[in-house]
């Protein structure tokens, strides 16, 4: 009987004292594994860098045209008008929303550093939805842009050819850009 009484006494002092760590503010759902493995997985997916996660193979293109002109420094405006004529010619998209596609990829390129280190990561998401025809195309608007300035600098054309062998290994069935 003294060991059943030792025993209760002690699952009581042990459920008062987590109640009173609980109104202290202490949050003990931290110590549930698969709530912290939930809230992990959500913190690596909101703090993320969002070129990780772009999939839409157009997204991806504009990044790639924007970190093509960007990869020598800022962009020079007839490269900027260049682009926009891009979007707007090829991607068939209103002036404001070429407009807003470049100011979104120019704010997401930031320096351009995660673009030209860790172009399979970027391209991840989105590599396997390229057509041929579209990978075809990306490249040729990469060099188009490229040349707006000049001659294409080693920077320009070392990205394009890192995004050829990229989009080459995994493109599907023909699409068209939407």
């Amino acid at each position: 009987m003294h060991i059943v009484l030792g025993m209760l006494g002690s699952i009581v002092t042990a459920l008062w004292l987590l109640h009173r760590l609980a109104e202290m503010g202490i949050d003990l759902g931290g110590l549930n594994p698969w709530l912290w493995h939930r809230r992990r997985k959500w913190r690596k997916t909101y703090e993320a860098n969002p070129i990780f996660s772009i999939s839409s193979p157009m997204e991806a293109t504009a990044l790639l045209i924007s970190a093509t002109a960007k990869a020598d420094g800022e962009m020079s405006a007839e490269e900027k008008s260049a682009i926009l004529e891009i979007f707007e010619s090829e991607f068939h998209l209103s002036k404001r929303d070429a407009a807003g596609l470049l100011i979104s990829s120019i704010h997401l390129l930031g320096r351009g550093d995660e673009v030209r280190d860790q172009l399979d990561a970027v391209l991840a998401p989105s590599a396997n939805s390229f057509s041929p025809e579209q990978t075809d195309s990306a490249l040729t608007l990469m060099s188009r842009i490229a040349d707006v300035a000049g001659p294409a600098s080693e920077l320009q054309t070392a990205l394009i050819e890192a995004t050829r062998s990229r989009l080459e290994r995994s493109t599907r069935a023909p699409g068209k850009w939407h």
